[in-house]
């Protein structure tokens, strides 16, 4: 393979995007995003999407390409990727792909797999059973269904176990059956990286970036969006903790060290998830440039 596609992953508010736009200046090429939170036009304070200096420095595909009303899935953006890919790499041998989406960023790399399709009827129900029973009874449910998989998904996550569950009674069988089917192969080489850095340092730098956005607009952007607050998403740190303020349940300053608690936790996890990919090479964000360049081929 003569084309490479390079990775860069990392918790949010790591440095990232400055990175990915100096690797896109060394190699002469361009990025493609795979923050599923940066696609949306009327998220831009809350999402930290890259300035619009960044962004007329080096072009940018997949950022703020859709509006909150789109239905957009991961197998969506699988699909788009690679066609954008196939026709990027008429033009370049190396792209960036850059983000802090993992499931996003394994649909480009290794594709998805595969479910039955699901009638909206059972959806309804079962998005019916979750506001009358509660999410124990899904949490029941999954384990019931398929204990397998009930050891490996989030529990408290409403939205993952209706996914799941849905699959399950469309199909009679377990959602872990279907999980890491053989995919077809990538016809570009793949190399990842994944930024990290001291806790305390990094933890830092996302107080200080939640404190940026509230100064550059971040209150008045959930305030235009709270008529929208049902849509799916806009379910996500920085917007739902604000609702939570215009609905009279969080004071303002509550709500402001919820957005940077939760945005700690999201980090926590993007490392969890990098940790478990063995073929990431981790590498400091003090030295990250250069390490990177001596790493490739």
């Amino acid at each position: 393979m003569n084309k490479r596609l390079i990775t860069l992953s990392g918790p949010t508010g790591i440095g990232k995007t400055a990175l990915a736009i100096e690797l896109a200046q060394h190699f002469k090429t361009e990025i493609i995003s795979c923050d599923s939170r940066q696609f949306f036009k009327e998220m831009s304070v809350g999402t930290a999407v890259p300035s619009q200096k960044e962004l007329a420095t080096i072009p940018h595909h997949f950022i703020q390409h859709l509006s909150v009303h789109d239905n957009y899935s991961v197998g969506n953006y699988e699909k788009d990727a690679l066609q954008l890919l196939d026709t990027l790499f008429q033009k370049f041998d190396t792209l960036i792909l850059v983000g802090g989406s993992g499931l996003y960023m394994d649909a480009v790399i290794h594709g998805m797999d595969v479910f039955p399709e699901v009638p909206q009827k059972i959806r309804e129900e079962l998005n019916a059973a979750y506001q009358e029973k509660g999410i124990e009874h899904l949490q029941n449910e999954i384990v019931q269904w398929d204990p397998v998989h009930s050891q490996n998904i989030d529990l408290n996550n409403p939205h993952r176990l209706i996914r799941a569950l849905e699959v399950c009674i469309a199909s009679g069988k377990p959602y872990s059956s279907f999980l890491n089917q053989p995919k077809p192969p990538r016809s570009f080489e793949v190399l990842s990286f994944a930024l990290d850095a001291p806790r305390d340092w990094l933890y830092q730098r996302i107080n200080n970036r939640v404190d940026k956005m509230f100064k550059e607009g971040l209150l008045e952007e959930v305030k235009s969006l709270y008529p929208l607050k049902h849509l799916n998403a806009l379910q996500t740190v920085g917007y739902k903790e604000l609702f939570l303020y215009f609905d009279g349940k969080y004071s303002l300053e509550f709500a402001k060290e919820e957005i940077k608690k939760n945005t700690r936790r999201y980090a926590k996890r993007q490392l969890t998830w990098i940790r478990n990919k063995k073929i990431i090479e981790i590498i400091s964000c003090d030295d990250s440039l250069s390490k990177i360049i001596l790493k490739l081929p």
